[in-house]
C-alpha cells in the first residue's frame, strides 16, 4: 500500500491537482456553480408542484390539483418560476460561462458574460420570422389580440396573418444549450478576452465616466468575438446545417446525446465515482476537479428529467427513457448523492456511525462526534481533514468501494424499476434519505434504496475501523 500510495503522490496527484487548478476548468466549474441560485429556484418550484400536485395524485383516484383553490394557485406561480429558471437555464449558463471565464482572464466580466450570452442567441433559430398565414374561424380569431401593433398578427379574408416576427425555441434554451455553450460560448469570450489583454480597444479620455470607459473599451473585442462566432454559424447553415439543423440542436443530436448516453453506463458511472474518491483521498476537491464532467453529462441529464417531469410527472419521465430520444435519463447528478454520496463522498456518515459503535480509539471517537452533525448535512471535510482519511491507508479501499457499491446499488433498482428515477434538483446539504425521497419525487422506495447502500457501506467499513483498533494503544 505505501508502494502504491508514493506512485500515486509521485504521478497522479500533481497531474490531477494541474487539471483541476487549470483556469479554464475552474472556470466552467463556477460557471455550473454561478447557476445555482436559478436552477435550485427552479427545483424548488418542481419540488412543491410534486408535493401539492403529482404525490397526492399516487394516493387518491381522481384528484387534479389544477382545480383545487389556492393549490391551482401554487401550481400557476410555480410554472412562471419554472418559466425563468429551468426552462432558460441554457441562458443562465451562458453568461455565468462568460462572465467566469472572463474573470479568469482578468478581464471585464460583465462583457464576458454579454458576448458569451450574445454567441448562444446567434445560433438559436426562430420558429418563424418571415410572415405566414393559416385559415381560422373567426370565432377562434375573437380568442387572441389580432390587430395589435406590438404583436403583428391580423385576421382577414378567414386567414390570421402572422407577419415580421417570432419566439425563440425553449428547447435550445434550457439544458439542451449547455454543450454549445461550453465551445461557442467559450471560443467567443476567450477571442474577446485576447483581445483586451493586447489592447485592441477604443481608448477614452480620462475625462469620461468609468462604466461607460469600459463599456467602450469592450466594443471592438466583443463585435470581433461574436463577428468570429456570427461566421462559424453561417459556414454551419451552408454545411451540416443545409437541412435546417441549427448548430445546438445538431450538437445536441451528434456529440451530447451520445455522450449522455454513455453517461448511462454503469461502467461510465463507476468510473467517475472512482476518480472522485481517488482524488479526495490525496487531498483534492474529488467533485470539484470533475464538475465539468458530472454538472456537464449528468447535470444535464438532470435538467432534462426536470423539465419532463414538470410537464408530463414521472409517467412522462419514464416514458421519455423508455424511449431512448434523449428527452429524460435513468441516471443524473442527484443519483450520485442519493444511493452514494449520503454524508459527503466516501458515504462518510457511515464511516462515523461504525467508528462510534466499534472504534476503542479515543482520537477517532471525538472526530466522530464532532463530525456527526455536519454530516447529516454531507458537510465531510472536518472528518477528511480531521480523522484524517486523505492520505490514511487502512481507509483507500473502503472510501473507495463503499461509493462504488452504493451507485451499483442504486444503478440497479432504478435499472429495473424498483425505484423511479432521480427528477429534482434538491439542495445537496438535505440529508440523506430525505435527499433520495424528494429528489425523486417523492418515491417512498427511494429511501429503502438508500438504506440498503447505507447499511451495505457499514458492512463495508466495519471491518476496516476494527483494523484501525491495532494500529494505535488503546486508550
Amino acid at each position: 500500500m505505501n508502494v502504491i500510495t508514493a506512485w500515486m503522490e509521485k504521478y497522479f496527484v500533481p497531474l490531477a491537482a494541474k487539471i483541476g487548478g487549470q483556469k479554464h476548468l475552474v472556470a466552467l466549474r463556477d460557471a455550473f456553480i454561478g447557476t445555482l441560485p436559478a436552477t435550485m429556484a427552479g427545483a424548488i418550484a418542481v419540488m412543491l408542484n410534486a408535493i401539492v400536485r403529482d404525490m397526492p395524485a399516487k394516493f387518491i383516484q381522481g384528484y387534479d390539483g389544477s382545480t383545487i383553490p389556492v393549490i391551482k394557485q401554487i401550481i400557476a406561480v410555480n410554472g412562471f418560476m419554472w418559466s425563468g429558471t429551468l426552462a432558460v437555464v441554457g441562458i443562465i449558463f451562458a453568461f455565468s460561462w462568460g462572465y467566469n471565464l472572463a474573470r479568469a482572464y482578468q478581464v471585464n466580466e460583465l462583457a464576458g458574460g454579454i458576448v458569451s450570452l450574445a454567441a448562444l442567441l446567434q445560433g438559436v433559430g426562430f420558429s418563424f420570422s418571415t410572415s405566414a398565414a393559416m385559415k381560422l374561424p373567426a370565432a377562434a380569431a375573437k380568442i387572441i389580440n389580432v390587430g395589435s401593433a406590438d404583436t403583428g398578427i391580423s385576421y382577414a379574408d378567414g386567414a390570421l396573418n402572422v407577419g415580421g416576427w417570432g419566439w425563440l425555441k425553449l428547447g435550445q434554451l434550457d439544458g439542451n444549450a449547455y454543450f454549445v455553450i461550453m465551445v461557442v460560448g467559450g471560443l467567443a469570450t476567450i477571442i474577446y478576452a485576447k483581445l483586451m489583454i493586447r489592447d485592441i480597444t477604443i481608448k477614452m479620455p480620462d475625462s469620461v465616466p468609468p462604466a461607460v470607459a469600459k463599456a467602450f473599451t469592450a466594443i471592438i473585442p466583443a463585435a470581433v468575438a461574436l463577428y468570429a462566432t456570427a461566421i462559424m454559424y453561417y459556414i454551419f447553415s451552408l454545411t451540416l446545417g443545409k437541412n435546417g439543423d441549427v448548430l445546438i440542436s445538431w450538437v445536441q443530436k451528434t456529440i451530447a446525446d451520445p455522450f449522455l448516453h454513455i453517461g448511462q453506463s454503469l461502467g461510465a458511472i463507476i468510473l467517475v465515482t472512482f476518480l472522485v474518491s481517488l482524488m479526495w483521498l490525496f487531498g483534492l476537491h474529488g467533485s470539484n476537479v470533475m464538475a465539468p464532467v458530472l454538472e456537464g453529462i449528468w447535470g444535464v441529464g438532470l435538467l432534462k428529467n426536470t423539465n419532463v417531469y414538470d410537464r408530463s410527472g414521472m409517467a412522462g419521465v419514464k416514458e421519455a427513457i423508455k424511449a431512448g430520444n434523449g428527452d429524460a435519463y435513468m441516471w443524473v447528478r442527484g443519483s450520485f448523492d442519493s444511493y452514494a454520496w449520503f454524508g459527503g463522498v466516501g458515504g462518510t456518515i457511515t464511516l462515523l456511525i461504525v467508528i462510534l459503535v466499534f472504534s476503542k480509539r479515543a482520537d477517532y471517537r471525538m472526530v466522530a462526534k464532532l463530525g456527526i452533525a455536519p454530516s447529516v448535512f454531507n458537510i465531510n471535510e472536518p472528518v477528511m481533514f480531521g480523522l484524517p482519511i486523505v492520505l490514511n491507508p487502512i481507509f483507500f479501499i473502503p472510501f473507495i468501494l463503499s461509493p462504488i457499491v452504493g451507485v451499483t446499488i442504486g444503478w440497479l433498482a432504478t435499472a429495473a424499476n424498483l425505484v423511479d428515477p432521480v427528477v429534482v434538483a434538491t439542495p445537496w446539504v438535505i440529508p440523506p434519505f430525505l435527499y433520495s425521497l424528494m429528489s425523486t419525487g417523492y418515491d417512498w422506495r427511494a429511501p429503502i434504496v438508500t438504506l440498503v447502500s447505507f447499511i451495505a457501506a457499514i458492512a463495508i467499513w466495519t471491518p476496516f475501523v476494527l483494523a484501525a483498533n491495532a494500529t494505535k494503544e488503546v486508550d
